[in-house]
């Protein structure tokens, strides 16, 4: 399966202007639809995601990207999408990738997949990928099931599904927040393997600051 047609791409990004019309072009192949949220970039994103083919949502200063994944997820679900696939706009996602998710369309009570890069880890930076680590097995005893990359932002979302969850943050955490709330909801969350692009490409996460907003997020979570 190549493509889904009810499904749009929603690329939260900010400051991408370098790498974002490829990563459009070729995202396009699979999907009806890109959406490109433009968290306050300072550069220009925006038009070179337009001029690439892309649908434009911009935030006129940055919010972070749990609010620009919320804006874009929205935005492809007031268009009549059932399904978004999430990549983030840096490069750290492969688009050749994305049809490895549309099978697990088609499975019953699915609300998530997610990819997996633990396979290839070492791509990762020695940091994130043992912060990555560390996240991922206190989300995975809180969910009582194996959660191996629960970091990564390269995901399948059902978008109906989505819509009926209580999703606060506004930064990093969304991922482990959008991941907890559809385990607790009851919707099957599938894991698929996705290649691993880390080493030499500039992220915007922040692993002190970041990681430190994550811990005070995680202790606002009630268990299970």
């Amino acid at each position: 399966m190549t493509r889904l047609e009810n499904c749009a791409a929603v690329i939260p990004c900010r400051d991408e202007a370098a790498t974002i019309a490829a990563i459009v072009t070729a995202t396009r192949a699979f999907v009806s639809r890109v959406i490109v949220v433009d968290d306050g970039s300072q550069d220009d994103t925006e038009a070179r995601a337009t001029a690439a083919g892309a649908s434009v949502v911009r935030h006129t200063h940055n919010r972070g990207k749990g609010a620009a994944l919320r804006t874009g997820l929205q935005a492809a679900r007031e268009a009549g999408f059932g399904w978004a696939i999430t990549l983030d706009g840096d490069g750290q996602h492969n688009p050749a990738d994305i049809p490895t998710f549309f099978p697990k369309a088609a499975e019953p009570d699915l609300g998530l997949v997610i990819g997996n890069r633990m396979e290839h880890a070492d791509a990762l930076p020695w940091l994130r990928r043992q912060v990555n680590r560390w996240m991922s097995r206190r989300l995975s005893r809180r969910a009582g099931r194996l959660l191996p990359d629960s970091q990564c932002g390269f995901r399948l979302v059902n978008l109906p599904a989505w819509a009926r969850l209580e999703l606060e943050t506004n930064h990093f955490e969304i991922e482990s927040e959008m991941l907890l709330a559809f385990v607790a909801t009851g919707h099957r969350v599938e894991f698929v393997p996705v290649q691993t692009i880390g080493r030499g490409r500039h992220s915007h996460i922040r692993p002190v600051v970041d990681t430190w907003r994550w811990v005070r997020w995680w202790f606002g979570v009630p268990s299970r």
